[in-house]
């Protein structure tokens, strides 16, 4: 990213040619200030996307590649390129291992608490957060400007190459979309009806048009890399703020929603469980939410969350499981299927489509899997392939789920299966265990974005990050513990945060970006989306917090 505000830059070589860097110092300056004058458009461009990276929260392009990131080998059935398969992994995790890591992203692989002796880093430039560079340029020059806050450092390091291959991208967008909101696709159906179900591929298709949007919007100009940039691209540091907080606010609300689940599934499996102190007695639902949020505590803590990137990679692989253990209960099982169901719920539609939205809570992540790709012109055809795949696997598991329980399907179809049962017992650890792994991912981009706003003289104690985020985690608690309704829970998350990212941002964002060139059809289908977006997002909201204040009291 480049700026006109200083005469002065830095040029970084690649490893090769180190050691020249310093010789070239005063000759590349000279041919700088002479190209300078070359062309008024060339100055602009370079002016323009340096407030991007300068602006809260610097923080949200690494963090978001650490929760979006799948360490997955190069899946060949899916086109990934040969020549790229060496890598073996995805964007983020390869990049652990690199030489050059940008300063930000060094912080987030670095013990929480430093070593004796060793200096913790003041607050990082935004020069850290350059845009990836093709893979394929080995032996190139990257020149980084100084502009920065003084307090700043400058980072000279070669920022993160391009190189998710096709198959690896595919995979990324598979692990966003496809989280827990499959445990509620069969209550979806119940609350909605079997016509009800057409939202779902309604949602789907809607979505994927809208995720296509970011791209367009990322290619407008130069530097920007994620969606708060995006936002600040089309409405100033307003609309960088406002995206921002509703991005993070779906983090934290996810967050509270595995608290939840944990309390479900394991008193499940341990109903009788509970616990007496003095005169408080916690059932079994409160026993395991509190243990559960003691177990994710010290993961939140932790900088380096490389190894739990890994594991969190297998939550495609615990839905598949999850999946498949619900088909053999009701097939093999013999549970079978037992009920015709209603063909249409009016009453409890709004619900559903709350429950249905949510399922495609994973436009905040998009934009870190398009810079990411080595082949940025096969972004489309990822999102294309990855939504035809969750689409079908909710479509499959909200029918089957439905079939076999009828009016009495739960929030999570997991507490409908027989305990009894082999298959029923692996879905409910799995379910158990896969949020364990995803907590501190989500945590950790909200932790991030408030320790930010911490001044930089107290940034050397880590006690501050320490109890930002022990506050957060116990926070997600008491939420959980006051509002203990799964799928309610996850309606209101879908009507109130996940359509404005999924449906209504994405559209106003690419109206105000590329106003002067969009065409009447994409105007045309931009308003049709945001008025579909906030029918529900209204409807669905009112009738997720009635419900709620109705079970509450």
């Amino acid at each position: 990213m480049k700026n006109s505000v200083s005469d002065q830059s830095f040029y970084i070589e690649s490893d090769d040619e180190d050691e020249r860097v310093s010789e070239r110092d005063g000759e590349e300056e000279g041919n700088d200030s002479d190209s300078s004058d070359n062309s008024s458009e060339g100055s602009q461009q370079q002016n323009r996307p340096s407030s991007y990276t300068t602006t809260w929260p610097q923080s949200y392009r690494q963090s978001m590649d650490m929760y979006g990131s799948l360490a997955s080998p190069n899946i060949g059935f899916l086109g990934g390129t040969p020549s790229l398969s060496k890598f073996g992994s995805s964007f983020l995790s390869s990049s652990l291992t690199r030489r050059h890591t940008p300063e930000v992203l060094s912080n987030l692989i670095k013990p929480l608490l430093p070593t004796h002796g060793q200096q913790t880093p003041q607050k990082q430039s935004s020069h850290s957060l350059l845009p990836p560079i093709p893979s394929g340029r080995k032996s190139s020059i990257q020149k980084i400007d100084i502009h920065s806050r003084p307090s700043s450092k400058v980072s000279h390091e070669i920022p993160l190459p391009r190189h998710s291959t096709y198959g690896q991208s595919v995979m990324n967008g598979i692990n966003v979309l496809c989280g827990v909101g499959i445990l509620t696709t069969p209550y979806a159906v119940q609350q909605g009806g079997w016509w009800g179900l057409s939202i779902l591929l309604i949602f789907s298709i809607l979505s994927l048009y809208t995720g296509i949007l970011l791209r367009y919007c990322l290619e407008s100009e130069p530097g920007l890399e994620t969606y708060p940039d995006i936002g600040q691209a089309a409405f100033g540091t307003t609309g960088r703020f406002i995206i921002s907080i509703i991005l993070y606010a779906e983090l934290y609300a996810c967050c509270v929603e595995y608290i939840i689940l944990e309390g479900d599934n394991l008193s499940s499996l341990f109903p009788s469980a509970h616990l007496s102190i003095g005169g408080l007695v916690l059932n079994s639902r409160h026993l395991f939410a509190v243990i559960s949020t003691l177990a994710v505590l010290p993961t939140v803590w932790l900088k380096d969350l490389s190894l739990l990137s890994y594991i969190s990679a297998g939550g495609v692989v615990a839905s598949v499981l999850v999946v498949a253990c619900l088909f053999w209960v009701g097939i093999v099982d013999n549970v079978g299927i037992h009920s015709k169901g209603v063909p249409l719920n009016l009453g409890s539609l709004p619900v559903a489509i709350g429950l249905y939205g949510y399922c495609y809570s994973g436009h905040a992540v998009f934009p870190n899997i398009y810079t990411s790709m080595a082949k940025p012109s096969q972004y489309t055809s990822v999102l294309l392939t990855s939504f035809t795949i969750v689409t079908l696997l909710y479509g499959v598991v909200a029918v089957m789920g439905y079939s076999m329980f009828g009016e009495s399907t739960l929030s999570q179809f997991t507490l409908n299966m027989p305990q009894d049962l082999v298959a029923s017992k692996i879905a409910l650890w799995t379910t158990v265990v896969n949020p364990f792994t995803k907590y501190a991912l989500t945590m950790s981009p909200v932790a991030m974005c408030i320790e930010e706003l911490i001044p930089s003289s107290h940034m050397k104690s880590p006690m501050y990050s320490i109890l930002i985020r022990t506050l957060l985690v116990f926070s997600t608690l008491f939420v959980g513990l006051t509002i203990p309704f799964f799928g309610l829970v996850m309606a209101l998350i879908g009507s109130l945060l996940t359509m404005l990212v999924t449906l209504i941002l994405p559209c106003v964002c690419f109206l105000g970006i590329l106003r002067s060139k969009v065409t009447w059809l994409q105007g045309s289908l931009c308003i049709m989306i945001i008025i579909v977006g906030v029918v529900s997002s209204t409807f669905g909201t009112i009738s997720a917090i009635s419900k709620i204040i109705e079970n509450l009291s």
